[in-house]
C-alpha cells in the first residue's frame, strides 16, 4: 500500500496539481470553469487562503496557495472544493465516469481523481520556478503558443501588474527545463 505523506506547514505556501477522473476534459467548457471558480471563491471566504497563482486546463489544474498563519489544512480545503464542485456539477446535469464498486463504497465519484499532488514551497527561488510552471503549462501541453493566449490562468493579472511581459513564455523558460510536475 502506498505511503502518502504530506508536509503540513502552518502558514505555508504550497503548489498543487489536481486531475479530473480519467483525464476527462471537463474544463474545456467555460461554464464548468466558472462553476469551479465560484466554488473556490466561496470556500476561500469560509476558510481563507491566498491564491497566488492558478491555471485551469481541460483535464487538470495547478494552483499555488498560501495559508493563514497557524493553519495547515489545505487537504480539507481541497476535499471540500472537490466535493462541492462534484455536487453542483452533477445537480446541474453533469455526468460522471463509472468507478469501481470499491471506490464507490469509499464515497469516490467519477469526476476527480482521488487525492492530489502537493509540494511545499521551500524558498523564493522554488516559488518562482513553480509560479512560472503554472503559467507556462498551457504552452507545455500545446494548447497555446504563449501563456498570454490562455484565458483560464492568473498570467494576465501578473502581466497587468508588471511581473511578466505579455510575450513571456513564447520559448520555454530555461529554469523550467526538465521540470514535469504535469
Amino acid at each position: 500500500m502506498p505511503d502518502y505523506r504530506r508536509w503540513y506547514l502552518p502558514g505555508g505556501t504550497f503548489f498543487f496539481t489536481l486531475v479530473c477522473y480519467g483525464r476527462r476534459p471537463l474544463f474545456g467548457d467555460p461554464s464548468v470553469c466558472a462553476l469551479l471558480g465560484d466554488v473556490m471563491r466561496e470556500l476561500r471566504d469560509e476558510l481563507p487562503f491566498e491564491s497566488i497563482a492558478a491555471c485551469l486546463l481541460p483535464d487538470h489544474l495547478h494552483a499555488i496557495w498560501q495559508l493563514p498563519a497557524g493553519d495547515s489544512d489545505y487537504s480539507g480545503r481541497w476535499k471540500e472544493i472537490k466535493s462541492r464542485f462534484t455536487e453542483r456539477w452533477l445537480a446541474g446535469g453533469g455526468t460522471e465516469l463509472p468507478v469501481s464498486e470499491s471506490r464507490r463504497k469509499r464515497g469516490e465519484r467519477g469526476v476527480w481523481q482521488r487525492r492530489f499532488w502537493e509540494h511545499t514551497i521551500q524558498d523564493e527561488s522554488d516559488l518562482e520556478i513553480r509560479f512560472d510552471y503554472v503559467h507556462y503549462n498551457p504552452v507545455k501541453h500545446g494548447y497555446v503558443r504563449r501563456p498570454w493566449d490562455w484565458e483560464h490562468s492568473t498570467f494576465r493579472h501578473y502581466v497587468a501588474i508588471g511581473h511578466y511581459h505579455k510575450d513571456w513564455g513564447e520559448t520555454r523558460p530555461p529554469k523550467l527545463a526538465g521540470l514535469d510536475f504535469e
